[in-house]
């Protein structure tokens, strides 16, 4: 009866090579998630953890539904097949809510675009549709109640996608690094030959049934840019609100 076993041990090059081929796939594949996930796993610890606690209104946190049950609601059921996924290029999707925001109705206000700046982000003179649905080609001014310079709220949506693939000249990217804000960042509005000067007052996330960060305040004037939350997903929204600081 045999007392020990010798296996030959395998050490051709050709189980070495494929050896070595399935570790350097298995590390890119890890790599390749991490760098998915990160943005969103990194915004979701911010948000809750710092943001939440460095802001004056506090991040929102719904009784009504679940996180899961909410984006549902928005984006559809899991199903690749699902008829119910939305195009969130059209700006009247982010606030299922909210009527009069889908473009057929022209506005009532004379402008039809104009300009906004922030420096922050190396955005400069990108254009804002005054009424317009299509988040591709410009900034969207929804559904307007004022203009910029005037007492009221002015609200502006913008797309945002994965940090890795930001650029500050297509729409579709451009809001990407608006968490990146802090209070008292400045942003400017070009309307025709004037310029408004806003400062950054406050910052916070709220679900897409939180309508009433669009209201009206005519108290001063407001600005509220808009955009949605964690990176590359359209589970929330980010508000940023800022206040006129100077007249031209």
């Amino acid at each position: 009866m045999a007392m020990h076993v010798y296996l030959k041990e395998n050490t051709s090059k050709k189980r070495k090579a494929i050896n070595m081929f399935s570790y350097v796939t298995l590390g890119m594949g890890l790599l390749l998630l991490f760098w998915s996930f990160y943005p969103v796993i990194s915004f979701e610890l911010y948000s809750r953890f710092i943001l939440k606690n460095g802001v004056d209104s506090p991040v929102p946190i719904s009784n009504t539904a679940s996180s899961v049950r909410e984006a549902q609601a928005v984006l559809g059921t899991n199903d690749a097949f699902s008829s119910n996924l939305k195009d969130f290029t059209q700006a009247h999707l982010w606030f299922p809510g909210k009527q009069g925001g889908d473009g057929s109705q022209k506005p009532l206000i004379g402008v039809q675009e104009y300009f906004l700046t922030i420096p922050k982000l190396n955005i400069s003179k990108a254009k804002v549709v005054v009424g317009g649905d299509d988040l591709t080609k410009s900034l969207i001014h929804y559904v307007p109640k004022s203009m910029p310079g005037e007492f009221g709220n002015v609200s502006i949506f913008g797309h945002s996608t994965l940090p890795q693939l930001y650029n500050e000249k297509d729409y579709k990217t451009i809001f990407t690094y608006l968490p990146s804000l802090e209070k008292g960042d400045a942003i400017f509005v070009e309307v025709g030959d004037l310029e408004y000067e806003y400062e950054v007052t406050d910052m916070f996330v709220v679900n897409p049934d939180k309508i009433s960060v669009l209201d009206q305040q005519y108290d001063a004037a407001y600005l509220t840019l808009v955009t949605c939350v964690p990176p590359g997903t359209f589970w929330k929204r980010l508000i940023v609100k800022a206040k006129l600081l100077r007249l031209p």
